[in-house]
């Protein structure tokens, strides 16, 4: 009887019309604001557009409209925070970035402490692509070579005291 008792004080606590709840339910209304619009087909909606994301017209191109539900949103150069200057006088300088500057659609990918998209490399690509094929083709030289060199475990016929004799025969009970 008691935990029926302890369900329904939590139940009453978690009901929706708890203040709690609803304050914050009128708190976060307002997220329809930030969601991209359609996909803009006509040259109105696109100039629209650039004007809601502070791009100029020609430099405005809509994300392609590949069923993810991406929107209006611009097609933004993909540039991590690291590859940014740190010298710069950003108006946010914790995330690099300016006031009204839009952000990229995987901007929580981009920070600092998170995915750097285009590293400085510290030797060229083909020194990275000649490591690796060097190192894959010692292991598969070595695995031809080997493979005429099988190692088993030798193994002898079991030996018991006396020959052609069997041992411990159970018979049937039958």
């Amino acid at each position: 009887m008691s935990s029926l008792a302890k369900f329904c004080k939590i139940s009453t606590r978690l009901w929706p019309q708890n203040g709690v709840y609803t304050y914050n339910i009128a708190k976060y209304s307002m997220i329809r604001d930030y969601k991209p619009a359609q996909y803009p087909t006509t040259e109105e909606e696109r100039a629209k557009a650039a004007e809601k994301y502070n791009l100029i017209k020609e430099d405005y191109k809509p994300i392609p409209d590949d069923g993810n539900g991406l929107g209006d949103y611009p097609e933004l150069p993909m540039v991590s925070a690291e590859a940014k200057d740190d010298y710069y006088p950003w108006d946010f300088p914790e995330h690099k970035r300016n006031f009204n500057e839009p952000m990229h659609i995987w901007a929580n990918m981009l920070g600092e402490d998170r995915y750097y998209h285009n590293p400085p490399l510290r030797y060229p690509m083909y020194v990275y692509w000649l490591t690796f094929i060097g190192v894959m083709g010692g292991f598969v030289g070595i695995f031809l070579v080997c493979e005429n060199y099988k190692y088993v475990q030798p193994v002898v016929k079991k030996q018991y005291p006396s020959t052609n004799k069997t041992h411990y025969t159970f018979e049937s009970l039958k």
